[in-house]
Parts: C-alpha cells; sequence; structure tokens
C-alpha cells in the first residue's frame, strides 16, 4: 500500500471508531425525561359538558381526576432542549388530545403536541394534517424554578389561543371556544438529555 492509501485507511478508521464511540456514549447517555400536565379546571369542564363539549387526552398521554383540582392529562416529554428559564428552545410530547361535541357529532383530534419555551405555546398537529395549531397558552402567575438538571414550570392559569379557538369551533361547528377562554393551569416538569 502507498503512503497515501495507507493514510486514507487510517483516516477512515479513526472516523468509524470515532462514530462507534459517539454512538455507545449516546446510547448510554439519559433520555429527555419529565411531564406536561393539563389541569382542566371544574369550572371549564362543567361548562364544556353542558355545550356537549368533551376533551379527551389519547396513549400514551394519561387521563387523571381530583375532586378539588377537576381532570388532568399527562403527556410524556418524548424529546426537547433549551431552557425555560431563558425562554428558548422546547419539549415534544407524547399522546394525543381529541376534543368532541356531543351536540353536532364531530371531533377532532390531535398528536404531535408540543410545548415552546419561545412562543409560549402549546401546539398540537390535527390528524391528517401536518401543520401545528396553537390550543393553548400559559398566563396569569408562572413559576419558574430548577432542581439540579430538571426545570419546571407551574401557570396558574391555561387560557385557549385565539387560534386553536377558532379551529376548534370550526371543526366541532360549535360557538362553545373563544380566545382567552381558561381552561384551567398547566405544570412542565422537563430533564434535558444527558
Amino acid at each position: 500500500m502507498s503512503r497515501p492509501t495507507v493514510r486514507i485507511a487510517a483516516a477512515v478508521a479513526g472516523l468509524a471508531l470515532a462514530a462507534t464511540a459517539a454512538s455507545a456514549t449516546s446510547a448510554s447517555a439519559a433520555p429527555v425525561g419529565g411531564s406536561a400536565v393539563i389541569h382542566e379546571s371544574n369550572a371549564f369542564f362543567q361548562q364544556a359538558a353542558q355545550a356537549g363539549i368533551v376533551a379527551v387526552p389519547l396513549p400514551t398521554a394519561t387521563a387523571g381526576y381530583d375532586a378539588a383540582t377537576g381532570l388532568s392529562a399527562s403527556f410524556p416529554v418524548t424529546d426537547g432542549s433549551g431552557s425555560l428559564s431563558t425562554f428558548f428552545g422546547g419539549v415534544n410530547l407524547g399522546g394525543g388530545l381529541l376534543f368532541v361535541d356531543a351536540r353536532t357529532g364531530s371531533a377532532v383530534s390531535f398528536h404531535q403536541l408540543a410545548f415552546s419555551f419561545d412562543n409560549w405555546t402549546v401546539t398540537a398537529v390535527p390528524d391528517g394534517s401536518s401543520t401545528p395549531i396553537a390550543l393553548f397558552d400559559p398566563a396569569g402567575g408562572n413559576a419558574i424554578t430548577v432542581s439540579g438538571s430538571t426545570q419546571n414550570l407551574s401557570a396558574d392559569s391555561l387560557v385557549l389561543d385565539a387560534e386553536g379557538a377558532q379551529y376548534l369551533d370550526n371543526r366541532l361547528h360549535t360557538g362553545f371556544f373563544t380566545a382567552g377562554q381558561s381552561v384551567g393551569s398547566f405544570t412542565v416538569s422537563y430533564t434535558p438529555a444527558s
């Protein structure tokens, strides 16, 4: 083998070893973790039920209920980067949301939920579409804390985004949803991958 050929072979072998080491390192690194929880207040639940509207989480999200705080939907954090405290980045969430209007017989489901730290908005993609819709905005008092590598947000109010309210009204053939309508509260616990 000539010297240039040996050098090229050595460089290729070095790149292969580096790629193997990088994949082994990333495979053993801790994945991103956490959850985002939408707490639907009893007041919103009762108003929605009277209008024939029901919203339920879809797998891999889970539902919960507390007599004092109302219904909740917990969405696992599946990916993300950035910082809550500097309003940079965001997280992707597992599961989905289904909205049903029993009076009109209409339904719409969403997947690919995400919370943008930049825009301070929860978005979701309607099934059959590729365009995200801004559904909810954390509002009111927002408390951000950091514990070790875990970042936490607690928003004492979660409101319907204008885009989400219009989209839901159109798809469900109702006039129930309005921009700024209080849904409940919102929490996020997010641990970046290491």
